[in-house]
């Protein structure tokens, strides 16, 4: 099982990764609170030749769901732009939040631009690499954050070849239990191609989305080893950055190798 962390974008990924001992790392492209185009990375050579997979987290303002064309329309051309950068330097995928609609909305409505978004890019030969969408936290109104609501956008983009990115400190605060979180994700989805395994600084249920290191938040750390065994996919820390080494320290020393 590859493990790793989501390191700082101005840093260099590579020599952070070698520095936590890590089998991947994560990487913003870009600010992840504005609109901005990813460039050619400095260190693309040094990615590309690296044995340290990586993988990219789209910038938050991304909302495929949304209703409202000046969001949806700049988020669907940063996908497709964050996409194509994170081809360049040979990640394994390009991580989305699922997004939402506003009160008086319809989630179909906004399961059916996720829909679009994919049968658009299909008459293009799909996206470079695999678009992962992630569980969020809160809003009642949105995509991707409770089991039910997933299996509903995956009947309309399974087919596309999207890939599923489990945020255990996601789920937690959306009040879906983690003892079985895998199996029921799986049952609607049919896969986990990542895990962000994070602990939560608040109560379950709670709809925030606070971190906290493995062995310092609310959610049993045995119960967070479990989750990333069971979904047997590479795991990304996106825990404090002070507790980073410890976390995988820990993960090292409770996880099958």
């Amino acid at each position: 099982m590859r493990i790793g962390a989501h390191v700082r974008q101005d840093a260099d990924p590579i020599g952070r990764g070698e520095d936590l001992g890590a089998d991947i790392v994560q990487l913003f492209l870009s600010d992840p609170q504005k609109w901005q185009t990813p460039g050619e990375h400095p260190q693309t050579e040094r990615i590309l030749a690296s044995d340290i997979d990586v993988v990219v987290h789209s910038p938050y303002v991304i909302n495929v769901a949304s209703l409202n064309n000046r969001i949806r329309m700049p988020s669907r051309k940063a996908v497709a732009e964050h996409a194509e950068a994170a081809a360049r330097i040979g990640a394994i995928g390009l991580v989305v939040h699922g997004g939402h609609v506003r009160d008086g909305e319809s989630i179909a409505a906004g399961i059916e631009n996720w829909r679009k978004l994919f049968e658009r890019r299909d008459d293009k030969g799909g996206f470079p690499v695999p678009i992962l969408v992630e569980n969020t936290a809160g809003g009642d109104l949105a995509m991707a954050r409770y089991v039910d609501t997933i299996g509903r956008l995956w009947d309309a983009i399974g087919d596309h070849g999207a890939g599923f990115c489990l945020d255990t400190c996601h789920a937690w605060a959306a009040g879906e239990d983690l003892v079985d979180i895998v199996e029921r994700v799986r049952s609607v989805t049919g896969r986990i191609d990542l895990v962000h395994l994070n602990n939560s600084r608040d109560e379950f249920g709670s709809a925030r989305d606070r971190h906290a290191n493995l062995t310092d938040g609310r959610i049993d750390p045995a119960l967070l080893v479990s989750v990333a065994e069971a979904a047997g996919a590479p795991v990304v820390l996106e825990t404090p950055a002070d507790g980073i080494a410890d976390d995988l320290d820990y993960l090292r020393e409770h996880l099958p190798r």
